[in-house]
């Protein structure tokens, strides 16, 4: 049995949706309601991270687990973590980011992930941490800009960074979670085939639409505003950091990770824009 978190998510999503053919697969979902995925042995369990009760029902007999958290505030990796052990769990795939490689990314988003991998690290179970680049997904959020004015808004649009497709880092995670003893003890960093900009993003977007977007370049006031208005203080403050960062090149190296592991090279983003072009159309 395999433990999938997150499968309302991203990549934990992909994830699931991996497995659910081929394994027995439990799902943990704050809101069951919301897992599309389904199959003969999927079995979803009602429950979150500040629930102990409900961790030991989702953790009963499983083998591995993927482990996604989110929160700032909550110690949802120690929970996690110490219910995994006394249930048995022996392998835990942690997804992570590769921000926490970086001793210049000292925002408190990376100080949380950092605090996560260690609380896994030393929880004396084998575990294997993913650690991506940011998530080619992210630019969903233009999605409404793009569809009503032809436009993609962001901030420092010449800053590199080799962004990765979920599907990349789910499958690495299928492969970490099937493949016993293969991956343990390993931190794997995951990113797209090159470094792109957002203006670079903007045109491969418009050609996947067969049409022409504008990039508008967001100033820092105006960006901190956006993100005020969508996060606390704090949350907006460590993505200014990282923005910062990635405009001094932190977030510009590649990585050959997931064509290490999965025999092809990873997903451009040129590719997922076609993939993804019907939700900005």
């Amino acid at each position: 049995m395999i433990l999938v978190t997150g499968a309302t998510g991203t990549v934990g999503g992909e994830v699931a949706r991996l497995l659910a053919a081929d394994h027995p697969l439990r799902i943990l979902a704050r809101r069951p309601e919301r897992v599309t995925v389904a199959g003969p042995a999927v079995d979803v369990v009602a429950g979150e991270y500040a629930d102990r009760d409900s961790l030991d029902r989702a953790l009963k007999g499983v083998r591995a687990a993927f482990l996604v958290t989110g929160s700032i505030g909550e110690r949802d990796d120690v929970r996690f973590v110490e219910a995994a052990r006394a249930a048995g769990v022996r392998h835990l795939v942690k997804l992570s980011a590769l921000a926490v490689t970086d001793p210049a990314a000292d925002d408190l988003i990376t100080a949380r992930q950092r605090e996560n991998e260690t609380a896994v690290r030393e929880s004396g179970l084998a575990w294997t941490l993913l650690r991506p680049r940011a998530f080619m997904t992210n630019t969903l959020s233009w999605a409404r800009s793009v569809r009503e004015d032809g436009v993609v808004r962001a901030l420092y649009g010449d800053a590199p960074n080799a962004t990765v497709d979920p599907r990349d880092i789910a499958e690495v995670a299928a492969l970490a979670l099937t493949e016993p003893g293969a991956h343990e003890g390993r931190a794997y960093a995951l990113s797209g085939p090159a470094a792109v900009t957002a203006a670079e993003q903007t045109a491969l977007l418009g050609a996947a639409l067969g049409r022409p977007l504008r990039f508008e370049e967001l100033g820092p006031e105006r960006a901190r505003a956006a993100l005020l208005a969508r996060y606390p203080q704090p949350v907006a403050e460590a993505l200014l950091h990282s923005a910062e960062r990635q405009r001094a090149g932190a977030k510009a190296g590649v990585s050959p990770t997931v064509q290490e592991l999965t025999g092809r090279p990873a997903r451009s983003y040129a590719e997922w824009a076609r993939d993804n072009a019907a939700a900005f159309a």
